[in-house]
């Protein structure tokens, strides 16, 4: 049982977790989220590469929505109290980009 507690522990383990302050993990969840921007951008190209004009055009219309709720979303949290405020900022802008580049590499593939 405790083997399976450690492994769900390390599971979750944050690219972050190491930073022990709130500067650091907030400097450390912004170059997460600016490498995971650039991941997103080129598994938006990829995804545009793969499909057809018409489903390329609907997904720049899908993909710009989806920015504008990433930023809508992220904001909510800067609506918080406390310094705890920033690190949910800049870690929802890294796990939504992460996320979205995760399924944009997804997108069009057929099985």
């Amino acid at each position: 049982m405790l083997t399976l507690a450690l492994f769900a522990a390390a599971a979750a383990a944050g690219p972050c977790d190491g930073a022990t302050s709130t500067a650091a993990i907030v400097a450390c969840f912004d170059r997460e989220a600016s490498a995971a921007d650039v991941r997103l951008n080129a598994a938006y190209r990829g995804a545009r590469a793969r499909v057809s004009p018409a489903q390329a055009e609907a997904l720049q219309r899908a993909q710009r929505a989806w920015i504008a709720f990433r930023d809508a979303h992220c904001r909510a949290y800067a609506a918080g109290e406390g310094t705890v405020t920033r690190i949910e900022v800049s870690r929802c802008r890294f796990d939504t980009t992460r996320e979205r580049a995760e399924e944009l590499g997804r997108f069009g593939r057929r099985s």
